[in-house]
């Protein structure tokens, strides 16, 4: 809440209010009945109205004073805030391949492509909030996850759903390419775009990446490519036939070449991501390159207050006045 006065210069009369108050204090301007001598006058005990006369001139104070800050006019005001931002619309699609149970891109040595992909998008839509974002999950074919939405606290549960295995195996980047495109279509967003993220070479679907890419760029789609994974052998999991389990070795084969034209074909931009900061840097990078401009409008709405004053400042008048008529005081002239 922000408190102002519209007319300060008012508050100038404050200090008339001492010079008043001196007046009605002061002797010389009181009607007065002459003695000879006050010396027996003296010896008369005060009674109690006698001793709370001091609060008559206390209540006139405090009186004018709120008479002076209602002519004041105070003001309270409410600031109001409108946002105009052309939005993103953004669809995350995430390969959940077996591939992405390798360990090389993750903080320790528990968790996988996968898991490290899943904290790495979470923090991105989180820096998002104002931006529709969907998530397709995709191996051997695609699957979406969440359409556009805005609500982001049930996307990001849908996220941390993502595990290898749900899906036929494989990797079938021109499908989940045309199915985040179809969810994109209708959009009539500012700015559309696609992050695709995989870390091996297109082998399922019906539909081949680089026939996809032209889809995209004749609908205005940008499409950011990410090649997840270290460069030669990794460390991946597997159960022995005895049920025992253990890493080993492994090379996985990212087609770079592939990503690199559909990020060129759709105007996009292809990254590497060949371990945890390189993926979380990618991340920031298509976070700063899609940020538009917002224009912020801001005013205040004001209500009038001085009603208060003058309502306070008027009934302690009239108090004084009623209590100065009474045994408490008398009647100020």
């Amino acid at each position: 809440m922000i408190l102002r006065l519209a007319h300060p210069w008012f508050l100038m009369a404050l200090f008339l209010i001492p010079l008043w108050l001196w007046v009605k204090i002061n002797p010389r301007f009181r009607n007065s009945l002459h003695f000879p001598s006050t010396r027996l006058l003296k010896s008369l005990p005060v009674s109690k109205a006698q001793r709370f006369h001091p609060l008559l001139y206390l209540l006139s104070t405090i009186g004018w004073v709120a008479l002076v800050f209602a002519l004041a006019r105070p003001q309270s005001g409410l600031l109001q805030r409108t946002v105009t931002t052309d939005t993103v619309d953004i669809i995350l699609a995430i390969d959940s391949s077996t591939s992405m149970e390798a360990i090389d891109l993750g903080e320790n040595d528990n968790q996988n492509r996968l898991e490290a992909v899943k904290k790495v998008a979470e923090d991105f839509i989180k820096a998002r909030p104002a931006d529709r974002i969907g998530l397709i999950d995709f191996a051997g074919m695609p699957y979406t996850r969440a359409p556009l939405i805005l609500d982001h606290e049930w996307l990001l549960s849908r996220l941390q759903e993502l595990k290898t295995g749900d899906l036929p195996d494989g990797t079938a980047i021109g499908s989940a390419l045309v199915s985040a495109i179809n969810r994109l279509k209708k959009s009539e967003a500012e700015s559309k775009l696609i992050v695709l993220l995989t870390d091996g070479v297109s082998n399922a679907g019906d539909i081949e990446p680089l026939d996809a890419a032209p889809l995209a760029a004749d609908l205005g789609i940008r499409v950011y490519t990410i090649g997840a994974g270290a460069d030669g052998p990794v460390r991946y999991p597997f159960t022995d036939m005895f049920g025992r389990k253990g890493f080993r070795q492994i090379d996985i084969p990212i087609d770079t070449q592939t990503l690199s034209r559909i990020a060129e074909i759709t105007d996009g931009r292809f990254f590497r991501a060949r371990d945890g900061k390189e993926l979380e840097a990618v991340f920031k990078e298509i976070d700063e390159l899609e940020r538009t401009e917002i224009e912020l409008n801001e005013f205040t709405l004001y209500s009038e207050r001085f009603h208060w004053f003058a309502l306070a400042g008027l009934s302690l008048l009239l108090l004084e006045r009623l209590l100065s008529a009474g045994r408490l005081g008398r009647a100020l002239a």
